[in-house]
């Protein structure tokens, strides 16, 4: 049995700061912060008490990322996790998500084999997960099935330059439109799906200075993960930013913390206090009311 509510009293004292906090993010707000040049700050996030986390540091934009095939189930890529996998991920985050707008990733396969199946994958998203939007990967071949997404009232995110779910075709994770050819390739898929309906895109692994072009011919929100500081928000893999992977960062990779060493130092100190046998202690321990205690130390009564 675990708390993973939280306690009341923290409940309480969070419900005092977000009565203070900005509305709920919306895609109408995200477009108005592009407007005021007010930056937009996401992250992924896999589980409840991740993202009740991250939604009480009042981050803009919560994104279940197919990345969880990495951080949270081991693969080598992201192309493993399945549609159903990704739906319950996503469920437990909808229930602690409560400002913040909420995306999901569709996961590979999900939307490649044809636009009438990619559509139903998105409508699965929003009637069973409670996500409000849905991202997808891809260059200008999706403005068909974007413009169908859109058309049934939900809002899409598209993701251009490195393309994880393209590792295979891309011959590994490579840092995308460096020459003048690759260049143009990517400014006309954005505009591509900017005009397909779009209300955000999310720049991965390009120069600093074609972030910058994308980010002022669009007026809709770039969102850069390896892109520079010029995008409109900046998004990072949590369990990246945590320091909670077991391999060298990316070079676009700040950590902000080494929650992994804390983990590691509680958990071996855990085990020493075990096997010490110093835990659990006398205060952690369960113990007879009086009453009992009063019948134990009274003869039992043999009958027979």
């Amino acid at each position: 049995m675990s708390l993973t509510t939280f306690s009341t009293e923290r409940a309480g004292a969070q419900g005092g700061r977000q009565a203070d906090s900005p509305a709920k993010v919306t895609v109408p707000s995200l477009l108005e912060k592009k407007l005021l040049r007010r930056p937009i700050s996401a992250i992924t996030a896999y589980d409840y008490a991740s993202a009740r986390l991250v939604d009480e540091a009042g981050l803009d934009i919560v994104l279940v990322g197919d990345s969880l095939a990495m951080v949270m189930q081991g693969h080598e890529n992201t192309l493993a996790v399945t549609m159903d996998e990704m739906l319950l991920y996503t469920r437990g985050v909808r229930r602690a998500v409560k400002r913040a707008l909420l995306v999901a990733d569709m996961p590979f396969g999900s939307y490649h084999t044809n636009d009438r199946e990619g559509l139903a994958n998105a409508i699965r998203f929003i009637k069973e997960s409670g996500a409000e939007a849905v991202k997808l990967e891809g260059s200008r071949e999706r403005t068909e099935l974007i413009r169908r997404i859109t058309a049934a009232e939900i809002p899409v995110m598209g993701h251009i330059g490195l393309t994880p779910q393209s590792v295979h075709r891309m011959g590994g994770y490579k840092v995308q439109g460096k020459t003048m050819e690759a260049i143009d390739e990517l400014r006309t898929d954005a505009l591509a799906l900017q005009e397909a309906g779009c209300f955000a895109i999310v720049l991965e692994g390009v120069p600093r200075e074609l972030a910058r072009i994308i980010t002022e011919e669009l007026h809709i929100s770039t969102i850069g993960i390896g892109a520079g500081p010029d995008c409109d928000g900046q998004i990072l893999v949590l369990h990246d930013m945590m320091t909670m992977t077991f391999s060298p960062p990316a070079k676009f990779v700040r950590r902000y913390a080494d929650v992994a060493g804390v983990m590691r130092k509680a958990l071996e100190e855990y085990r020493h206090d075990v096997e010490a046998r110093t835990f659990p202690a006398d205060a952690e321990s369960y113990h007879f009311s009086r009453e009992v205690r009063e019948l134990m130390t009274e003869p039992i009564e043999v009958v027979g």
